[in-house]
C-alpha cells in the first residue's frame, strides 16, 4: 500500500535537493539527446484551431490578497508573450521551463502566489501554474504526446464552480518540475498563448484540420482518511477519442492523482461526480 504521508524536510535538505535536481536539468538540456523546440513563428498563426481553453485571471481565493492576483496577470503577460506561436515541428520536444527560463526581476517578473507543501508564499513570477495548467489541458484535445507532467501534491482550495476534473492540471517548479510535449506526429504545430482584460487564453493550431476529438473525464473519484490523520484526495483521469463521425474509437487512460486535503472535506460541498 502506497503512503502518501507528507515528509518534512529541512530548508537544508529542501535546498540542496532542489540544486541537485536543476543541475541534473540542465545536463538533460545541454547534453541529452532530445531535439527541443526553439522556433517562434514571425507570420500568423497556423490556420487550424485544434483545441482551445480560456481560464479567469482573477479569482477571489480564501485567505489570498488580492494583489497577489494582479501580480499574478504581470507574470502572465511576460510568460505568454516568450512562448506565443512557438512552433512544434515532428520529433520536437516543447519544455516549459526551457524556453521561459528562470523567473528573475531581471526580466520583469514580480512576487507571486506559491505553493511550497501546500502552503501560500511569495515568490518571483509567481502565478505562472496557470499558465502550464492550461497548457497541460488544452494539449490533452490534441494528438501531442506529453512527456512529463507533475500532478499537484496538495489539493488547496475547495472546488469553486470547477469545470474540469480535479487533477487535470500541471504543477511547475524552476526549472525540474517541467512540463514537455512531444510532436510524435507528422503534422506541425503551434503554440498561441494570450492574455485578454478578462481571461488567459491558450490554443493549439496546426496546418492541417483535426480528424480527432476529445473529451476528458474522470473516474473513481474518492476521498480517504489516511491513518496518519490527513485526508486524500484521489481519481483517474480518461479521454474518449472520437472520429470526425462523432463516433468513439477509443478510451484512453491519462493519469491518477493523489493530493493532501488542505482543509476539511466535511465542511465544504465537493462536486463527487464524473465529467463527461
Amino acid at each position: 500500500m502506497e503512503s502518501f504521508k507528507p515528509i518534512k524536510r529541512s530548508r537544508a535538505r529542501i535546498y540542496v535537493g532542489t540544486k541537485y535536481y536543476r543541475i541534473k536539468r540542465y545536463s538533460e538540456w545541454w547534453f541529452g539527446s532530445q531535439k527541443y523546440v526553439t522556433r517562434k513563428s514571425k507570420e500568423n498563426p497556423l490556420q487550424n484551431v485544434i483545441f482551445s481553453h480560456k481560464t479567469l485571471l482573477l479569482r477571489k481565493l480564501k485567505d489570498v490578497d488580492m494583489w497577489l492576483q494582479h501580480n499574478k496577470v504581470k507574470n502572465l503577460k511576460i510568460a505568454t508573450e516568450k512562448l506565443n506561436q512557438i512552433v512544434i515541428c515532428p520529433g520536437e520536444t516543447f519544455s516549459y521551463w526551457k524556453l521561459l527560463g528562470n523567473t528573475t526581476k531581471r526580466k520583469g517578473y514580480v512576487d507571486g502566489m506559491v505553493l511550497h507543501y501546500g502552503k501560500v508564499q511569495l515568490g518571483v513570477g509567481g502565478g505562472l501554474c496557470q499558465l502550464s495548467n492550461l497548457i497541460y489541458w488544452i494539449t490533452l484535445h490534441t494528438p501531442l504526446t506529453i512527456t512529463e507532467r507533475h500532478r499537484h501534491s496538495y489539493d488547496v482550495f475547495p472546488d469553486s464552480n470547477r469545470t474540469q476534473p480535479f487533477g487535470s492540471g500541471a504543477t511547475c517548479a524552476f526549472n525540474y518540475l517541467d512540463l514537455q510535449i512531444t510532436n510524435e506526429t507528422s503534422n506541425i504545430y503551434q503554440l498561441v498563448v494570450y492574455l485578454t482584460d478578462t481571461h488567459l487564453v491558450g490554443e493549439w493550431r496546426s496546418e492541417t484540420p483535426a480528424i480527432r476529438t476529445y473529451k476528458l473525464f474522470e473516474k473513481e473519484h474518492k476521498i480517504t482518511l489516511e491513518n496518519w490523520g490527513g485526508y486524500m484526495r484521489h481519481n483517474r483521469i480518461h479521454r474518449k477519442v472520437y472520429n470526425m463521425n462523432k463516433e468513439q474509437i477509443d478510451d484512453e487512460f491519462i493519469t491518477e492523482n493523489h493530493a493532501i486535503m488542505m482543509y476539511n472535506p466535511l465542511l465544504v460541498d465537493i462536486k463527487m461526480s464524473e465529467y463527461k
